[in-house]
């Protein structure tokens, strides 16, 4: 019987998962996950992605989460609780391991609730931590749908000066934004359009999705989020959206003026991405550039970060061997692949 090695990622919106074998990366798949709605929605993601799946349930599972973080639990302790709860039922418990921060995996049975607060939104530790293994020195940037996280690693060790959400916010490893589903508005204050600046509303009238479908840079299969006003996904529904942010109106003939508002907002993004991963950067000690790991569906700005800080770039996905023939690839769900990854 092959011995895989699954990883889970299972976050406040999406989940994630990888199949692993010997280091060669045989699948990796996303499911939406609005876990704010109910635990039944964890449970169905799960069913969804079960196909996917070698069917032999007795393979090992590693898990790691963010998605204890959403308000249906009453505080991280109890979302990490029922979130392991929950997967208990839905793995085989005998095979399931779980990623405890700075402890790495431990077998079910030897977690403990002391360990919760390690385990609670560790799952950038374990992408970094593997990328660290891999590269020896550089900085891990992921960009996924809703936050970026940036490590520091040197000599193979992830140099993390948080990890706690607040302490990391505080550190600026990590960031509050993301390239679906953050609000406009938490972007940008003011645009400028036709050549005046202009202020932006605070209303959820569109998210970063409708920039980046403007940009051309959103593929579809990323692209799992409702919209803020429920309706579809299209490049003019999309400027439509950004239009309302500025008290304005959407005509088909002026497409172009909403993608250069769209430029607008993303190079503001980019640059307060930029100014982070710079910031970490002055931490390292040695003079010459150090390598940007990209991870993420945005790691297209990181790639274009590291071009701007004059140093290389390495995608997550070239880390290891894989031979998918689907919509995602291993940088898209980085923490699913690296705890699976390190269960192998």
């Amino acid at each position: 019987m092959t011995d895989y090695a699954i990883g889970w990622d299972i976050g406040g919106a999406h989940v994630k998962v990888a199949v692993i074998y010997q280091q060669n990366i045989l699948a990796v798949h996303q499911h939406p996950c609005p876990l704010w709605q109910g635990l039944s929605e964890l449970k169905n993601a799960v069913y969804a992605l079960m196909p996917h799946l070698p069917s032999d349930k007795s393979h090992r599972h590693a898990i790691t989460m963010t998605g204890e973080l959403v308000d249906l639990f009453e505080n991280r302790h109890d979302g990490v609780a029922r979130i392991i709860e929950t997967m208990q039922h839905l793995l085989s418990p005998t095979s399931l391991h779980i990623f405890c921060g700075v402890d790495g995996l431990l077998p079910i049975v030897d977690v403990t609730p002391d360990h919760y607060h390690a385990i609670a939104s560790a799952n950038w530790l374990a992408s970094s931590t593997l990328a660290a293994k891999k590269i020896h020195n550089g900085l891990f940037v992921d960009i996924g749908s809703t936050t970026t996280d940036m490590l520091l690693f040197e000599n193979g060790i992830v140099n993390a000066q948080g990890y706690s959400d607040y302490a990391r916010l505080i550190s600026q490893e990590l960031v509050y934004t993301g390239i679906v589903r953050t609000a406009v508005m938490a972007v940008v204050h003011h645009v400028v359009d036709n050549g005046r600046t202009v202020g932006v509303m605070a209303e959820y009238f569109a998210t970063m999705a409708d920039v980046y479908r403007l940009t051309g840079e959103l593929g579809d299969n990323h692209d799992q989020t409702p919209t803020a006003d429920g309706a579809e996904k299209s490049i003019d529904a999309s400027a439509r959206r950004l239009s309302r942010m500025i008290g304005a109106d959407f005509s088909k003939e002026e497409l172009s003026r909403w993608q250069a508002v769209a430029k607008h907002i993303r190079h503001t993004q980019q640059r307060r991405i930029e100014q982070s991963c710079a910031l970490h950067l002055a931490r390292h000690s040695s003079t010459q550039p150090l390598p940007f790991i990209g991870a993420g569906i945005g790691r297209f700005l990181v790639k274009e970060i590291a071009a701007t800080l004059d140093c290389p770039y390495i995608d997550f996905s070239t880390l290891f061997t894989s031979h998918l023939a689907h919509a995602f690839d291993p940088a898209d769900c980085a923490p699913a692949v690296a705890v699976a990854s390190l269960l192998d």
